[in-house]
């Protein structure tokens, strides 16, 4: 896959990202795996590695939150469509009450997409930061009725914490790593959690992302999205962090349940019910914590079929999944260190991508 070696290298000279690895599988095989560039710039230069540990950002949604979720309702212990007042019984929910998971996983809630919240807890000092967070969020008004609309939203993600929470009895993190990431064997797979930075990795281990206006310093191995930060280290829309390798394995471990390869951790209905997308009349195309490509001016570049899905981080990480073609790519990059001011990523995914199915399907006079 030389083509896409290229571009690669190609990104790093040209300033698109410090670095990044990229592996891209067909049909349950690596194909290609190729780490570029520098995890760090600052305060000198590391070279990137192949398991060099990422801040995934909203790639937390699908690969945290919506598995978290997928997993209660295979489990029964949880219904797509029950109200947060039946979940989240007694907390004053107000307007909120008739959302279902259903309607936030799908970006429909109504929410708004952010608040800076995170610059009001230096005032408020609250002793459960979560639980200010989740009383700011219930008292915002909601920028359109429930169901109306596809509008993209932290917040919404924020609430689906809460209800796996409820319906589970544990934290997200504890959950996530006693149902799935322990037993996938997913080692450097974590949420993050200020007070223990646990579970520790090495310094050298993670890829820099930027120097923080808000807390004076370059961020590595610390979460980047501030709200997470605030709210103790995640939340449901940021504060995982992951190597490519193991982005990989959970990926091709829904990929199989979805195609009913394998039954052992899902049922495979359960996995379409979250990978299959609805598409609506108003264009928008959110599957239950993933995207789906939105024709020309997709990240996932011209190639992938409708029958894929995907999701971005704001770090500079992305993976996208076309389950028709057997094809999966995971591509995490460093483009915001040690500026979020530098967008040329967004160009660069869909030529990305572009090339990679050039590079799997060409060879043998196929065409992607």
């Amino acid at each position: 896959m030389q083509r896409t070696a290229r571009l690669l290298e190609e990104g790093v000279r040209k300033g698109v990202f410090p670095g990044a690895v990229l592996i891209a599988a067909y049909k349950g095989e690596v194909r290609f795996l190729k780490a570029v560039g520098n995890r760090a710039l600052f305060p000198q230069q590391e070279p990137m590695a192949p398991d060099t540990i990422f801040d995934l950002a909203s790639l937390t949604k699908p690969l945290a939150t919506s598995v978290a979720l997928m997993k209660l309702v295979d489990k029964e212990e949880l219904d797509l469509d029950e109200p947060l007042e039946h979940i989240l019984e007694g907390e004053g929910l107000g307007d909120k009450a008739p959302l279902t998971p259903r309607l936030l996983l799908c970006h429909r809630s109504g929410l708004p997409d952010w608040r800076p919240y995170f610059q009001e807890i230096r005032e408020a000092r609250p002793g459960d930061p979560k639980r200010f967070f989740r009383k700011r969020i219930l008292s915002e008004r909601l920028v359109c009725e429930p169901g109306a609309q596809a509008l993209y939203s932290d917040l919404g993600f924020m609430l689906l914490e809460w209800v796996v929470e409820k319906r589970s009895g544990k934290p997200l993190d504890t959950f996530l790593h006693e149902n799935i990431y322990g037993p996938q064997g997913l080692k450097d797979m974590f949420l993050y959690r200020r007070e223990t930075k646990s579970p520790q990795r090495p310094p050298d281990r993670f890829a820099a992302t930027e120097r923080c206006p808000w807390r004076g310093e370059v961020l590595c191995g610390v979460v980047h999205d501030e709200n997470a930060y605030a709210a103790g280290g995640y939340s449901g829309h940021a504060g995982l962090f992951g190597t490519a390798r193991e982005v990989y394995v959970l990926a091709d471990l829904l990929a199989d349940h979805y195609r009913g390869v394998r039954e052992d951790q899902f049922r495979p209905d359960t996995v379409r019910t979250f990978l299959s997308p609805p598409h609506d009349q108003d264009g928008a195309a959110w599957a239950l914590g993933w995207d789906t490509p939105s024709g020309e001016d997709s990240s996932a570049g011209r190639f992938f079929s409708r029958e894929s899905v995907g999701h971005l981080g704001f770090t500079g990480t992305s993976l996208w999944m076309d389950l028709q073609r057997e094809v999966i790519v995971v591509f995490l990059t460093n483009r915001v260190h040690p500026s979020r001011q530098n967008e040329a990523i967004r160009s660069f995914r869909p030529r990305i991508h572009d090339s990679v199915m050039l590079d799997l399907f060409s060879g043998d006079g196929r065409r992607p």
